[in-house]
């Protein structure tokens, strides 16, 4: 049977790859991969020779050494500021596959302008190349986000983005390293990395020529050029969505985050390690290889779902590694003896016992902000609308642009006021911890889903079956058996959307869950004859929900099983269906009954109700939809009772 380009490049089912590396083996994923790999090389080889070079080998009185990296970094931001609404137009009025290989194209013509520059020792003209190089990069991001999701479906989105985010790291890691050793080669250093420009670019275009087509997702799109209208309209498209923009805020500060770092390594591994380039070329190897395995530990832990509950998580992991980080170094101890006065070499470096808790602390903050930031991506592709999801990428880039600006700005103005290098780091530690906790605050979904992950992970051994069941768009009805008082944080963990319940109002008086479920905007039902206004009101709020296009969850049974057997189902979906007949998806949770938070009753009294302790085995079975008009309480008690014995 032929091969089409459509066929190359549709998504495929789970059970096509058994993980995220399987991809490596699929046209339409490998050539895309090792394009935006060569690229990121590229972009650091180039970028990390000349900030060595003029931290290291050169007199330059505009720029000394501890303000170089970051006018080398601000410089190349810049054209993410001036021309990301550009660059998001092109990418959704052009094919993708265009649009990668006009990049590359522009990469080689850089590339030669920069060896000129490395050849003949001109800043000038490095200095140009570096804004170049941020204008190649500005043109490749929006194609990068947007051509994935137009490739993978939800289940590899994740593991594609964490490949992705990997692979760049990787590639910072080699670009640096490589561009750090070839420039320190005495005599002809700058030559060397002159050639390795200028092959990686030719590699890149090489490689590209392979991407199949990613077709225009909005052919008919009439670009507007002016940066300013345009990045304008751009960022109100992005606030359309709030759940999209306060995540674009969120990788942002990321970038912020990390930008600090980068720009900071070589006077850290200078002035405070004491270290020559290949410290500060170690320092950088240590930060990749964490955000790399960040990021292919996405996948693992989000059971191959877009899981936005790793966010938290990685949040806390960067704030408490960058502080360890700001006491690891205060508490180096002065050269002494016959290194006093000269620079560590990479084996000295390594030898001192001290040096190996700066290195874990980099390599641990790093690894939260893969966990941190895979899944912010992730979402933001699934949840951006596929004909301005390029647009809502480069609004991303823009945000990402004025804060890595502002992080080198701020660095800069501490440096000045004679702030330490292990100080910002430690101050921007603590500043993430704040920014963070906001975050979560504005987005409860982030908070909500962290602790279901935890519960689904940490209290209960949570497996789910079916999942592919629950609908990745459009309106449905969720019905389960009701087991414990915190089934709905499973049915959360199990969901790769936001499910909203209809909720027994008296759980709203439980501590701590009663603040969880408002928190996840649960309705509130009572009896109607206990609160007829209250019963009303949950209908009236169940029928929005799902006019809107979303999910929502409720338990039939009316309360939690008294004696861990399926009761009798209510009318109240009946009542829901005739405002808003949508398909009934039948879920099932195994195994619960007697655990943790469930409950054993005998009479009025509730005995033993930690039965069984943490860790207990727990399933979630989910049943395929079952239509509207076929919709009858006792026959979806029937197809809940089918999955309980599955």
């Amino acid at each position: 049977m032929s091969t089409t380009s459509v066929d190359m490049t549709a998504p495929v089912s789970e059970h096509a790859h058994p993980n995220q590396f399987a991809l490596l083996g699929q046209r339409r994923f490998a050539p895309f991969f090792w394009t935006q790999f060569s690229g990121a090389a590229n972009d650091n080889l180039f970028k990390f020779a000349f900030t060595v070079m003029v931290t290291y080998q050169l007199e330059i009185t505009w720029m000394p050494p501890t303000m170089a990296g970051l006018v080398i970094g601000a410089l190349f931001i810049l054209p993410f500021l001036l021309f990301s609404a550009t660059s998001g137009q092109l990418t959704d009025k052009f094919d993708k596959t265009r649009m990668i290989r006009l990049v590359k194209n522009l990469e080689i013509a850089i590339m030669l302008i920069a060896a000129y520059g490395f050849l003949g020792g001109s800043v000038a003209a490095l200095l140009l190349c570096t804004f170049l190089m941020g204008l190649h990069s500005t043109l490749f991001g929006p194609v990068k986000f947007a051509y994935l999701p137009q490739v993978l479906d939800e289940r590899e989105l994740t593991g594609g983005n964490g490949m992705v985010e990997m692979g760049t790291f990787v590639a910072i890691l080699l670009g640096n390293v490589v561009g750090g050793l070839l420039v320190a080669i005495p005599e002809v250093g700058r030559r060397d990395v002159a050639i390795a420009c200028v092959l990686l670019a030719l590699a890149g275009r090489t490689v590209a020529q392979f991407i199949p087509s990613a077709p225009a997702t909005d052919p008919g799109l009439k670009i507007n050029f002016n940066p300013v209208s345009e990045t304008w309209r751009n960022l109100k498209l992005a606030h359309g969505n709030l759940v999209v923009f306060r995540s674009l805020l969120g990788i942002s500060w990321m970038w912020f985050f990390g930008a600090v770092f980068l720009s900071q390594f070589p006077s850290f591994a200078k002035e405070v390690l004491h270290g020559n380039e290949q410290v500060a070329s170690l320092l950088l190897v240590v930060f990749s290889v964490g955000i790399g395995i960040g990021s292919l530990l996405c996948e693992v832990l989000s059971r191959r779902h877009v899981e936005i509950g790793l966010v938290p998580l990685g949040a806390i992991g960067m704030s408490v590694f960058a502080i360890d980080l700001y006491f690891a170094a205060r508490g180096l101890a002065p050269q002494t003896g016959t290194l006093a006065g000269a620079a560590f070499t990479l084996a000295e470096f390594i030898a001192v016992p001290a040096h190996w808790r700066v290195m874990a602390d980099l390599a641990l903050l790093s690894l939260f902000a893969g966990l941190y930031s895979v899944p912010m991506y992730a979402l933001i592709q699934l949840r951006s609308q596929p004909t301005h999801r390029a647009r809502i990428i480069a609004a991303n880039n823009i945000l990402n642009a004025l804060f890595m600006i502002a992080s080198s700005v701020i660095a800069g103005v501490l440096l000045k006021l004679d702030m330490t290098i292990p100080q910002i780091f430690g101050l921007v530690g603590l500043a993430n911890a704040v920014v963070a906790f906001y975050i979560f605050m504005l987005v409860p979904e982030y908070l909500l889903r962290f602790i279901a992950w935890v519960a689904s992970r940490f209290v209960y051994r949570f497996r789910v079956t079916g999942d592919e069941n629950i609908p990745l768009a459009g309106a449905a009805v969720l019905v389960c058996n009701h087991v414990s008082y915190v089934d709905a944080v499973l049915l959360m963990a199990a969901s790769p959307r936001p499910i909203y319940f209809v909720m027994d109002h008296r759980i709203f008086r439980v501590p701590m869950l009663g603040w969880l479920f408002k928190l996840a905007k649960a309705i509130p039902i009572a009896p109607r004859q206990e609160d007829p206004a209250a019963y009303e009101a949950a209908f009236d709020a169940a029928a929005k929900v799902l006019a809107e296009g979303d999910l929502l969850a409720l338990f039939p049974e009316g309360g939690i099983t008294r004696d861990g057997t399926l009761q009798e189902f209510k009318g109240g979906i009946m009542k829901i269906l005739e405002r808003q007949p949508v398909p009934v998806i039948p879920m099932a949770l195994t195994n619960l009954w007697g655990s943790f938070f469930s409950r054993i009753e005998r009479g009025d009294a509730m005995v033993r109700p930690f039965r069984r302790g943490l860790f207990s085995r727990v399933g979630l079975n989910v049943g395929t939809a079952v239509a509207p008009a076929q919709v009858q309480p006792e026959v979806l008690r029937s197809h809940v009772a089918q999955l309980l014995s599955a």
